[in-house]
């Protein structure tokens, strides 16, 4: 099942500078293993160590938070769209 991925400006050098990629998968893990697959060193960009998703990196189904979902065990369906999105900190006092 073929999803489309929006990729964050920061991750896009190890996408060939693509913003959108598609890939089978079958859920967030699923994904996150054939995006290594094809653009090799994502990952470690988006899960630690453990090969848990990083806390400051968001990923969203189709605009749902998949930490409100089933986390890496989401599951994704023919024509979903997945953002990869780096949490930004800071702002002004």
């Amino acid at each position: 099942m073929s999803v489309k991925v929006r990729i964050p400006t920061p991750l896009q050098k190890h996408t060939n500078n693509q913003g959108e990629v598609s890939a089978d998968a079958t859920n967030i893990r699923n994904l996150i293993e054939t995006l290594e697959k094809n653009f090799p060193g994502i990952k470690e960009r988006i899960c630690d160590e453990s090969g848990n998703i990083r806390r400051f990196i968001n990923i969203y189904v189709n605009e749902e938070d998949v930490r409100f979902l089933q986390k890496d065990e989401t599951p994704l369906k023919d024509g979903d769209e997945v953002s990869i999105i780096p949490a930004i900190a800071g702002g002004s006092q």
